[in-house]
Formats: structure tokens, sequence, C-alpha cells
């Protein structure tokens, strides 16, 4: 692939998406768990997964333009999306800050798909102010070099992503003294299966559990499943996150281009296109749509030179999310009174997807860091504006 030109890359991986497509999702969660797994094994067999990871961990380590063509090629390709939230949060992380037995242990099972990651970052009394997390771990036994030496874990995690299929938990718990915010935060990969953890599934608006609440009680874990040192945590949250926003950022402007594409078609179907107003509003998301594929490049591009995203792309989250939900509330306008039929009524348009992705998207300016976050950090650290004096100093 090295050689090929981009042309030749785009068209040899196009062919492969059609050739060795899996068929329609499952309806069976089991199946459709199966299924997923499947392909992603598929993708890393044939040495299609990846496309910024390095080589040695098993991914493409693919240019910037390549990274572009691959995304815009596998959203188009409608195949199943990466499981859980590891590859594009956890992976980054490790391969930066991980030690050697570390990223041999968890990399390449990772991305084939093997290991399903999910994040355990926020707690019922810390989501946007994640600093004040109170899940503690507290060593028990061995000294500060004892590899034997294992954490207790207690407390509660909430909106865990894929929590209900996920095999390892990539967490936030203090290990520092109470009150010691970012200063007494470790990065701790917990077993989803180990003793003393239960994962509860929360039911979403779309009726849906898309994501989970998980209890940890007395759970124990190896000092060697840190990440990084113990209360250093908190220079590692920043790398996932950043990272979380760019993977984001590009696979999102990749999708979007499909999904903006099917409204113009329902609003031609809608016979829509005629109105002025519609066709301005089409026009105004296929700019943003442009902004969001221009804005994930510049991203990626940070990290290229830099190794890290900064709080740019706190930028790109913000403009996604924003973006998906004025989307989807103008296709419902479309819809009109079809658009308060579910996926399950047999007269729903296209099967419902628009009014659950409207549902869903509901929750777009909360996840990762509230909207209000990030227009924060976008005021502070991108514009160089004065602080919010209603928020916690920064230690780090």
């Amino acid at each position: 692939m090295e050689a090929d030109t981009d042309e030749r890359f785009r068209a040899r991986l196009r062919e492969f998406l059609a050739e060795r497509h899996p068929g329609r999702r499952p309806r069976d969660p089991a199946e459709r768990l199966s299924w997923q797994k499947d392909w992603l094994a598929t993708l890393f067999d044939a040495g299609y997964a990846g496309p910024s990871w390095p080589v040695e961990y098993g991914g493409m380590g693919l240019s910037f333009a390549r990274q572009v063509i691959y995304h815009e090629e596998y959203a188009r390709a409608r195949v199943p999306r990466p499981l859980g939230t590891g590859l594009g949060i956890a992976a980054p992380t490790i391969i930066i800050h991980g030690t050697a037995e570390q990223k041999q242990r968890y990399l390449r099972p990772m991305l084939r798909g093997d290991m399903v990651w999910a994040q355990g970052y926020s707690e019922p009394e810390a989501g946007s102010d994640l600093p004040s997390l109170r899940t503690t771990a507290r060593r028990a036994g061995g000294g500060a070099d004892d590899p034997d030496a294992e954490y207790v874990v207690n407390g509660q995690k909430v909106w865990t992503s894929a929590g209900d299929i996920a095999d390892i938990l990539f967490t936030l718990v203090r290990t520092g003294p109470p009150g010691s915010r970012q200063d007494g935060i470790s990065y701790l990969l917990i077993d989803a299966h180990a003793p003393g953890v239960s994962i509860r599934p929360l039911v979403d608006l779309t009726g849906e559990a898309q994501f989970c609440e998980v209890f940890l009680d007395n759970v124990r874990v190896p000092v060697t499943n840190r990440i990084g040192e113990e209360n250093g945590g908190w220079p590692l949250v920043r790398t996932s996150l950043g990272h979380e926003r760019a993977a984001g950022a590009m696979n999102q402007a990749a999708l979007y281009r499909r999904i903006l594409d099917e409204l113009i078609e329902l609003a031609r179907d809608r016979g829509a296109t005629t109105d002025p107003l519609v066709r301005d509003r089409l026009a105004d998301f296929e700019i943003r749509v442009r902004i969001m594929r221009l804005t994930g490049a510049r991203t990626i591009t940070d990290i290229l030179a830099t190794g890290e995203p900064g709080p740019a792309s706190s930028t790109a989250r913000l403009f996604i999310a924003t973006f998906e939900q004025d989307l989807h509330e103008f296709a419902l306008d479309l819809l009109g009174p079809y658009g308060t039929l579910d996926r399950n009524d047999p007269h729903a348009i296209q099967r419902g997807r628009w009014t659950w992705g409207f549902l869903r998207t509901r929750a777009s300016t909360i996840g990762t860091g509230t909207a209000e976050i990030q227009r924060n950090t976008i005021a502070e650290q991108v514009l160089g504006l004065p602080r919010d004096p209603a928020m916690p100093a920064r230690t780090s």
C-alpha cells in the first residue's frame, strides 16, 4: 500500500470494504456483538485496522492524507464502527505513557476487537468537574516497587458507554488524599469481569441502553495496571480527552458527509427542495460539514506535529455537538407529523432513523464535557480570555 498513489489506495480500500462487507446489522444484541467483533478481526487480519496507529502495534501508520481517505471510505461503506471507546481514547494514552509490557499486552487485542474497552471517568457528583471525583484506590500490601502490590477500588462511575459489553474499564481513581483534586488522580485499568464490579445499563431517550453505571466494591486491581505514575493521572486525562475529540472530529466529519447527503435526499423525497428556506438550511449544513472536515484535519495536523491535539480540539467537539442537534431538528421539521413515530411504528419514514437520531443527539452537548465546559476551555485556553471565577482553580 505504501507504493500506491492516493487514488489507488482509495480504490483498493473501497474494493476491500465492498468485497468483505459483513452484511446487515443483526437485531439480536448478542448476534450483533459477535458480528461487530468478527468484522474488527477481519479488518485487523487483513491489515486494514488502525489507520492512525503505529505499525508496530498492528496499525496502518497512514499519512494524514491517507487517514482522511480511510475515514471517508469507511463511512461511505456502512460497515460496523469500532466497539467501545478504547481505540480513540485509551490507545493513544497507552502508546504515549504506557510501559512496553502494557503496550504488548493491550494494544493489539484492543485493535482486533478481542477486548472491548469502556471509559470510567464521570461520576454522579463529578461530571464536568472531573477533578472532584471520589472513587478511591488504596494500596493493599507490597511496597512502592512491589510488582505484586494491588489497589482496592471503591466507588461509582456513570454514563459509561459500552459498559455492558466491556472487558476493560479505563478509569480515573483517587489515590491521593481527599481534596487533592488533579494532584491525587491515577489512571487505572480495571477488569470489567473482576469480583466486585457491577454494571447496570441505563435506558436513554431512544429507549435503548447506550451507556451504564458501574459500581466498584472492594475491587482488587494490580498496581501494574496503572498507566503512568501514581497521582500523575491528570496529564494523561488531557491526552485522552484531546485525542478523543480529535478522532471524533475526523470520524464525525466523514459520517456526517454521508448523513447530510441522505438528508438532502429526504428533502427531495418530501418535495421540500423548492422551498428557498429549506435550501438555505441545507446550504448551511453543507458549509458546516466542510468546516468540520477542515477542523478535524487541522487537529490531526497538530497531533502529527506535536504529538498532542491541544485545547483547540474543544472547538471541534462543541461544533460537532451543536451541528448534529441542529441537523436532526431540521430533519424532524421536514417529516412533520411523521417525526413523532419511533422505529417500531410501521408507518415511520426510513424506519424512524431521524427521530431516533434526534433523541440520541439530545445528549451531544453533555457527553465528553458539556457545551458550557467546552466554551470555558475555548475562551480561556484558545482565546486567552479571563478565567470564569465560578470554576475551581486549576492546579496543573
